[in-house]
């Protein structure tokens, strides 16, 4: 069970780690438009807050690897900690901006979260 949990951690920071490229570096392009459903005027004038967001997502990336790679109980405390920050903010997201983010945050998070504590 401990490497599936590892597993499905790892994909959660890849996860939050793709958001941060689309969020900094692509959301005026055309990746970026189709997430967000902006046209070009649109995407402009909200890249920097989408920035923002996207340097938030690495935060949760690194705290999922620093989780990965930290010693005992350490390890499993950040795990435990970002994967619950990553669900919070997906149940936000899903509340207040799209639905769709339960599924594509939320959702994985949690599934990740169940795997650590039941690797425990």
């Amino acid at each position: 069970m401990r490497v599936t949990a590892d597993v499905l951690v790892g994909l959660v920071a890849a996860l939050h780690a793709y958001f941060l490229v689309l969020e900094m570096f692509l959301w005026e392009r055309a990746a970026g438009r189709k997430l967000s459903g902006f046209d070009a005027a649109l995407a402009r004038a909200t890249a920097p807050l989408a920035a923002n967001q996207g340097l938030y997502n690495g935060f949760l990336a690194a705290g999922l690897v620093w989780g990965l790679i930290a010693a005992e109980p350490t390890g499993f405390q950040a795990q435990v900690f970002f994967l619950s920050c990553v669900i919070v903010a997906g149940l936000y997201g899903a509340a207040t901006a799209n639905r769709r983010i339960l599924i594509a945050q939320a959702l994985p998070g949690a599934l990740a979260l169940g795997a650590v504590l039941l690797a425990r």
